[in-house]
This record gives structure tokens, C-alpha cells and sequence, in this order.
């Protein structure tokens, strides 16, 4: 099996339960944070009290559109560049978060419909190791 390392630590994790996104939830006014915040940035809030937490499975496709052209440095891709979709995710923890879609065919996205995180391969380093990110799929 081919080693795989995150994109960036600290945003993702495989857990007992299936993957979920790393953020926090501030325990005075329960604002939820991806990815993590030391503070919460509630304006309403008096008392930031910020607690680790994890997000997901599950979540709503609340809008998606398609790449249709590599995006620009840093940003890394597989060669040849496919068009891919991004989606805007609703997760029932009270949390909106943008996301790759994992889907052959991006313009067969519905908005509305169920998704599920799952974390998967974007590109090849140079060392051979798949590096991951977390995506959303159709359910």
C-alpha cells in the first residue's frame, strides 16, 4: 500500500468512527470552527471558551460549481488536470465548510442531496506518497 500523508496536519483524522474534519466549539456560546480556533469570534459571545471537537460524517450539499482550470500555485493537482467539483457542505454540527466533491461526473452534483466525508488521494509527491485531503461524496 502506497504511504499516505495529509495535505496539512491537523485539519483531518481517520477516527474509530470514519474520517472528520479537526475543529473546535467554544462551550459558552456552542459558535462550531473549522479548522481549529484558539478563541472564539462570536461578537455576541463574553466568555471564549474553546474546546477541541470533531465534524461530520454527514452533511448537505448546500452549493457546488466546477473547476475547469488548474488553480494557481500552491495549489497541486494530478497531471493530466481534470476538472473537478467543489461543494459547499452543510454538517449537522452547525457548521458550513468547503470541500472537493468525489464524483466521476461534477455536473451530476444535486444540490440538497446527502453527502459523506470521506478522505482520499489529490496528487503523487515527489517521494512517491500519496498525499490526502478530505472530500465529500454523494450519498
Amino acid at each position: 500500500m502506497t504511504e499516505q500523508i495529509p495535505v496539512t496536519e491537523g485539519l483531518f483524522a481517520q477516527t474509530a468512527q470514519g474520517p472528520r474534519l479537526l475543529g473546535s466549539r467554544c462551550r459558552s456560546c456552542e459558535a462550531p470552527y473549522f479548522p481549529r480556533s484558539p478563541v472564539c469570534r462570536n461578537p455576541g459571545c463574553e466568555d471564549s471558551q474553546m474546546e477541541d471537537t470533531d465534524f461530520g460524517p454527514r452533511g448537505t450539499l448546500w452549493s457546488c460549481a466546477v473547476q475547469n482550470y488548474p488553480p494557481p500555485p500552491p495549489a497541486r493537482y494530478e497531471e493530466p488536470y481534470t476538472p473537478y467539483a467543489i461543494g459547499v457542505v452543510d454538517l449537522a454540527e452547525g457548521l458550513r465548510v468547503v470541500a472537493r466533491m468525489s464524483v466521476d461526473d461534477p455536473m451530476a452534483l444535486q444540490v440538497g442531496s446527502d453527502v459523506e466525508l470521506t478522505i482520499e488521494p489529490i496528487y503523487r509527491d515527489e517521494e512517491g506518497r500519496d498525499v490526502v485531503t478530505w472530500k465529500f461524496k454523494p450519498l
